[in-house]
């Protein structure tokens, strides 16, 4: 991107919603850029990165809402991402019996086969893509609150 060479850090106040707006950026930019090397987007890959948190035992039921809510989308939008991954073969769905706005998904084994291949590039390029902006006095707080949650 042009704008990498340019220290925009230096022109956001140093609190607030400019620097998370910036990490936030930041991280995703990186992520998005080393998941199309596996040929999946951030946003793909978030929706198959939930399935697979909620496919540990029986299968899991999503209304379109909270799928929208988890990859930033609207629920039209959403409908489109999962229709996507369903017709490349990486998702199943069908409709919930019991309630008929809810979405039964399950990842295939081409989708928890990207997952695996994706995953730990995903996770280096996070580390990275963190560790870069703790380097900045004004993102390292942001940094901190982020590693504290749990990564």
């Amino acid at each position: 991107m042009a704008h990498d060479h340019v220290d925009s850090a230096a022109l956001l106040p140093s609190k607030g919603w400019g620097a998370l707006a910036l990490l936030h950026h930041r991280v995703e930019s990186a992520l998005d850029r080393e998941l199309r090397q596996h040929d999946v987007t951030l946003r793909e890959y978030s929706l198959l990165e939930l399935l697979a948190g909620q496919h540990d035992g029986p299968a899991g039921h999503f209304h379109m809402g909270q799928v929208a809510s988890v990859v930033g989308l609207s629920q039209s939008a959403t409908t489109r991402l999962v229709s996507r991954l369903e017709e490349r073969g990486l998702l199943e769905r069908g409709i919930c019996q019991d309630d008929l706005r809810g979405v039964y998904s399950n990842l295939t084994p081409d989708g928890r086969a990207l997952l695996d291949t994706a995953g730990p590039s995903y996770r280096r390029r996070l580390y990275e893509t963190l560790s870069a902006a703790a380097a900045v006095p004004e993102l390292a707080p942001l940094v901190r609150a982020v590693s504290d949650g749990g990564h």
